[in-house]
């Protein structure tokens, strides 16, 4: 067991090595971070969607944001649209669960906002419809994916696609990539020195 241990932390390490070797990757985090802090300063929000961990991902992110990163500041305008259990389910028997992501961006999306969609394999066909959604309100679009990209590549205005197709490796690196746009948001946002 301890092998398998240490097999899956190198496979981890070995991942976010490949993160620190793709200048495509690191440049659009960089325009990604720039995005969100134009987002916020034009009274914009910013809206996450996935499923499952990538659920989880999301929602952990809107956190960091709407709650603090690393210190005390004002509270950034950011959601997970699944949070809401009743519009998900009713959304879900009313017109299907591919459309749940889509109809909460309709309601809650606004020009300028900006929707944060994350997909392991690119291919979430609610994901893509929300994305969807978001380009016709004239939102910018920011894509969590894993090396391949799926249908997302051709969707979003950047896609951080991490160098894997190993679902728990991604979500890991997507974690971190997640962390680094907070960090860096808040600093530039609410600058303390």
């Amino acid at each position: 067991m301890q092998e398998d241990i240490i097999h899956s932390i190198r496979e981890s390490i070995a991942v976010k090595e490949q993160l620190l070797k793709d200048p495509q990757l690191l440049h659009d985090l960089e325009l990604a971070v720039l995005s969100l802090i134009d987002c916020y300063r034009n009274g914009g929000k910013v809206l996450f969607c996935g499923n499952g961990g990538s659920a989880a991902d999301a929602q952990h992110m809107a956190a960091e944001l709407s709650g603090r990163f690393y210190y005390d500041r004002d509270p950034l305008q950011a959601e997970a649209l699944h949070v809401n259990s009743s519009f998900v389910t009713a959304v879900a028997n009313d017109y299907g669960y591919q459309h749940v992501f889509a109809r909460m961006v309709q309601a809650w999306g606004k020009k300028d906002d900006i929707l944060v969609a994350l997909s392991t394999s690119g291919n979430s066909e609610n994901i893509n419809l929300a994305i969807k959604k978001a380009r016709e309100l004239q939102m910018k679009i920011i894509g969590f994916t894993g090396s391949d990209g799926g249908k997302m590549s051709s969707l979003c205005d950047l896609l951080l696609k991490v160098p894997s197709q190993d679902t728990p490796r991604i979500q890991e690196s997507h974690i971190l990539l997640g962390h680094i746009l907070c960090e860096q948001l808040e600093k530039a946002l609410f600058p303390r020195f």
